[in-house]
């Protein structure tokens, strides 16, 4: 399991454009590992990125309070798999119970884990099937630059231009 950090997310706002979020290994490999979300949750990472609050509890708002009421700590979120193009994740809450682990959708773990300041995982086995080197190792451009031109790519690019 490496531990991942949120580069951002992409695309919210866009009609006819698939979200997408950017999680990259916090080690020297530094992989990145794209994942197309949902609109609404692409909004709900976003707000948070943006530090902002929305007029009305939004879902994760809800599910967050909620766990606290409970007294119910979420210790990481886990992207644990990728079949058939679909990742999946799970949440890690401590209770009075014990660890409990709960399966969810990555993009609501990591929106959860947006709001409560968790740390967010991938199984080693995902990252090798999705996860993208970035940095031109022949060129040996700095990978900022490198993140800077594809965080330039995602604003532009649709899924048209993947069409076959």
């Amino acid at each position: 399991m490496i531990e991942m950090e949120l580069v951002g997310v992409r695309g919210v706002g866009f009609q006819g454009f698939s979200p997408i979020v950017l999680l990259r290994e916090n080690n020297e490999r530094g992989l990145l590992l794209p994942i197309y979300i949902g609109r609404n949750e692409a909004n709900s990472i976003d707000i948070v990125l943006r530090d902002e609050q929305s007029p009305r509890p939004m879902t994760h708002d809800l599910f967050q309070t909620a766990l606290k009421e409970m007294e119910v700590t979420l210790s990481r979120v886990v992207v644990t798999a990728l079949k058939d193009k679909t990742f999946f994740a799970e949440l890690h809450l401590l209770t009075s119970a014990g660890e409990k682990r709960i399966s969810s959708r990555p993009s609501d773990a990591i929106a959860l884990a947006m709001r409560m300041q968790s740390p967010i995982f991938a199984e080693e086995a995902v990252l090798d099937q999705a996860g993208e080197k970035l940095q031109d190792e022949e060129k040996g451009e700095p990978e900022e630059n490198v993140l800077a031109d594809f965080r330039d790519f995602l604003e532009e690019v649709s899924p048209d231009d993947f069409s076959a």
